[in-house]
């Protein structure tokens, strides 16, 4: 049986008003729009947005691979979640080989995860050797004091500011950065504070 570690989105555990749950599905689905062609979702944890997104976009999908570093999580998602253009497999998303393991996307999904690992502009580097010319990175995290500063989840390294969050994406050749409150991802408004970021950027 998956254990549920308090980071991981299991709905079939979860009550349907959860509000982590409700963030996630929020976060694939204002995802959609930009999903096409070969897409990779990293660090896919139970598997469920994977299928989502396969569902919603199998007419704009050759294939989606969901990666996680856990083999428990990735046998509940093979197990729970089946579709034709969705296949999941064992990865590390620092691993400077995965490229040559899982081959490059047209469309890179990427949520929660960059505040696990310990450098984060690594971490970018290793979305950008992934992504084909032209390829689209849709990536969020929460914010808070910054990579300098502990976070104080047991689960991360840091949290981001805003500030250098938007910094990181400087060398794609586009990007829009949008703001999350609940199940709300919007440009940011005065006044409000938004706890998630999430970026659209195009390689």
């Amino acid at each position: 049986m998956l254990e549920d570690t308090g980071e991981r989105v299991i709905p079939k555990k979860m009550d349907s008003m959860n509000n982590m749950l409700l963030e996630h599905v929020a976060r694939y689905t204002f995802s959609t729009p930009y999903v096409r062609g070969r897409v990779l979702d990293i660090a896919c944890g139970s598997g469920y947005g994977s299928l989502k997104v396969a569902k919603e976009r199998k007419e704009q999908l050759k294939e989606i691979i969901g990666v996680d570093i856990s083999e428990e999580v990735l046998q509940y998602a093979t197990h729970h979640y089946y579709h034709p253009l969705l296949s999941f497999k064992q990865g590390d998303a620092m691993d400077s080989s995965l490229p040559q393991e899982i081959g490059t996307f047209d469309t890179i999904l990427c949520f929660e995860t960059i505040e696990h690992v310990k450098d984060d502009r690594l971490f970018i580097k290793r979305m950008d050797n992934l992504l084909k010319p032209g390829g689209t990175l849709v990536l969020s995290t929460p914010f808070g004091k910054g990579r300098n500063y502990p976070s104080g989840s047991p689960f991360h390294y840091f949290q981001l500011t805003p500030e250098e969050f938007t910094e990181l994406f400087n060398e794609f050749s586009e990007k829009e950065i949008y703001f999350q409150r609940g199940v709300t991802i919007e440009p940011p408004r005065k006044g409000i504070h938004y706890p998630l970021g999430v970026a659209v950027c195009k390689k």
